[in-house]
Order: structure tokens, then C-alpha cells, then sequence
């Protein structure tokens, strides 16, 4: 009966040891199996240390180089008797933007007659005088004259073409405005019947290249000490806000600006297909390396709840567990942890709150 009785105690002893060993283990791995469907929705990083990288948000502006836009400027006074260029068309290196009836063209061309007159008058001076020199009726200082006035009046002639080249006059008292350069006409300041004076102080057409564009940064005072030169940039505009553009800083320019307080640094951009605008606003993320290698994971595998930011560190399907952080410094990408991982450690980038809601209840 004794016997029995320890036999029974025995097997009782077992089968609470056997339970308790059971509710541990479920302890340890809370009860929760990731799923092989959920696991092929799961996205995966390695915790690494990287540079720290910190990223500066500015106001930038598209603006055109300067060395290639040309200010266009009438030669010449008179009225507008047509405009063929337009605020924003292409043009071709030569091709006529505008035509002016102008008196001074008429003077240029009164010029030429003259020119013209007197050389053929010099060359008949010169005839006589060659034959009179023949028949010893006047001396070569007289013919040597005569060639001179000959070549007076010739320099004349080409002076005043090289003029109408210089000026594009035409015939009929006209003047050709004339793109200098192959560009988009960027500024617009003529009319047809418009009165242009010769002495004009403002422009009458812009062209500028935008196949290169710059994009000027505005940086505060208080941020000036953090940009150098080979910066780069990630360059957004509202009209595309889903493509980045990148860039480098390529210049300073060591000025503050009294009105806005602030100075600029420019990225030089190729700008194919002409996506970039002249004026377009811009948001200019600039990168700040430090001197240090810390902690790096994406910033997507953050969670923050009761004002702690978590990240889930994954061991196996059966042992996954919550980790809280503490994060030196964030953008959208990229986050470096002061505190709380440990290099080499893999953690839950995508989806994670569904895993972290599972494992908490929350």
C-alpha cells in the first residue's frame, strides 16, 4: 500500500514537472509561430554600422547658367513690324525673333550709296591718272593719291557690310532681331507696333540654354558651418514630386542675402528632357556626413508606441522579440540607434507592425 502510495506521488510529481516545463517554453516563445505566409510578407535587414549621415531640408530655385543666357537688345530705333518669337518657344542660333522698320537703317543705307559712289569715283580718278602718268602728264605721287582714295572708299564699303552682318539690317529701311544663340526665349519684352528707342536700356527678347540648369539652395545662418563643397543633394519639385534628382554642391557663394538672410549654395544639373523650369521651386535635401560610424537600420522598421520607439529583432519563426531603441538621429530613410541593437542582429523592415501587434495584443 506504501508502495502504491510513493508510486502515485511519483507519477504525480512528473506530470506537474512536465506541465511546468511546457507553460515555460510557451512563456518563451509566447505562443506565437510565424506563418510561412506571413514570413513571405516579411522584409528583412542586417543591422550595420555606417556613417552617420545627417540630411538638411532647404528652399532651392531653378535658375538659368548665366554664361549661356543672352540678353537681346535692339541695334537700332523704330517700330515693330513683327514678332515671330514667343515666351517660351525653342529658337535656332539666327533665327529671326523680330522685324523693325527703322529711319536709322535708311541712314546706314544712304551710307552705303555713298560709299558705293565715291569708290567708283576713285576708281575713275585712278584710270586717268594711270594714263596720265603713262604719257608723263602727271607724277606717280599722283597715281599713289589715287590709289589711296580707291582704297578709302573700298574700306568704307566693308566697313558698313561688316555693320549690316553685325546689326542684321536688311533692305526696305529694315532691322532683324536675330536669336544669338540656340535656346528657349525665356523673358518677352516686345509687341508688334511697338516704338523702340536705340538707346533702350532693357532687353527685348532673353534666350537661355536649359540643357544644364542650376538649382540655387538657401541656407540659414545658423546652418552655414555644415555645408561644403561635394555636398550632395536630393533635389524635388512639386511637378514631380515622386522622382529625386541628385546633385553635388559645386559652389558657395559666401554672400548673405539681406532680405531673406541667408546664403546660397548651387547644384549644377543636366536637365534632359527640360523637366527642370526656369523659377520652378524646389525642396533640396542636403547630406551632412560626420566624423563617425554608428548604428544604421531603415527607418521603416520603426515602431513607436507609449512613447518608445521599438524595432523587432528576429531570431527564428518561433522566437521573434520586441526591442526598444534609442535613436540618436532619423530621416525618411535611414535611423542611427544610440542604444538598444547590437551589430549583426536581424530585424523586421516590412510589416512589422503586424508582428509587434500580434506578440503585444496592442
Amino acid at each position: 500500500m506504501i508502495s502504491l502510495k510513493k508510486y502515485l506521488i511519483a507519477i504525480s510529481f512528473i506530470s506537474i514537472l512536465s506541465c511546468t516545463n511546457k507553460k515555460e517554453i510557451d512563456e518563451d516563445n509566447s505562443g506565437f509561430v510565424l506563418s510561412k505566409e506571413m514570413l513571405n510578407k516579411l522584409e528583412f535587414s542586417t543591422v550595420t554600422y555606417s556613417p552617420v549621415i545627417n540630411e538638411l531640408k532647404v528652399f532651392g530655385k531653378v535658375t538659368t547658367d548665366p554664361d549661356k543666357t543672352v540678353d537681346v537688345f535692339p541695334a537700332v530705333g523704330g517700330k515693330v513690324s513683327m514678332v515671330n518669337g514667343q515666351l517660351g518657344d525653342y529658337v535656332q542660333k539666327g533665327q529671326i525673333l523680330a522685324v523693325l522698320k527703322s529711319t536709322e537703317v535708311a541712314g546706314y543705307r544712304k551710307d552705303m550709296l555713298d560709299a558705293q559712289a565715291d569708290l567708283l569715283e576713285a576708281q575713275k580718278n585712278l584710270q586717268v591718272a594711270s594714263d596720265m602718268f603713262k604719257g608723263k602728264l602727271a607724277t606717280e605721287k599722283d597715281v599713289i593719291s589715287a590709289k589711296k582714295d580707291v582704297e578709302t572708299a573700298q574700306a568704307e564699303i566693308q566697313r558698313i557690310k561688316q555693320l549690316y552682318n553685325i546689326y542684321n539690317l536688311g533692305s526696305n529701311n529694315t532691322y532683324y532681331v536675330k536669336s544669338p544663340i540656340s535656346g528657349f526665349i525665356t523673358a518677352k519684352d516686345i509687341t508688334p507696333d511697338m516704338l523702340i528707342r536705340s538707346d533702350r536700356a532693357e532687353s527685348i527678347f532673353t534666350v537661355s540654354q536649359i540643357n544644364n540648369v542650376w538649382v540655387m539652395a538657401n541656407i540659414s545662418e545658423s546652418n552655414i558651418s555644415q555645408i561644403k563643397l561635394g555636398c550632395e543633394a536630393d533635389i524635388q519639385t512639386l511637378s514631380y514630386p515622386d522622382r529625386v534628382i541628385q546633385g553635388n554642391v559645386d559652389r558657395i557663394f559666401n554672400i548673405i542675402n539681406p532680405d531673406t538672410k541667408s546664403m546660397q549654395a548651387r547644384i549644377q544639373l543636366p536637365n534632359p528632357g527640360y523637366i527642370l523650369k526656369p523659377e520652378m521651386n524646389a525642396t533640396v535635401t542636403l547630406k551632412i556626413k560626420e566624423d563617425r560610424n554608428m548604428l544604421t537600420i531603415p527607418s521603416s522598421s520603426i515602431i513607436f508606441d507609449n512613447d518608445r520607439n521599438y524595432v523587432l529583432v528576429y531570431y527564428n519563426n518561433k522566437h521573434i522579440e520586441v526591442t526598444p531603441i534609442n535613436i540618436y538621429e532619423q530621416n525618411d530613410k535611414t535611423a542611427y540607434i544610440e542604444s538598444g541593437l547590437q551589430s549583426g542582429q536581424k530585424i523586421i523592415t516590412k510589416n512589422a507592425l503586424l508582428i509587434y501587434r500580434a506578440l503585444t495584443g496592442n
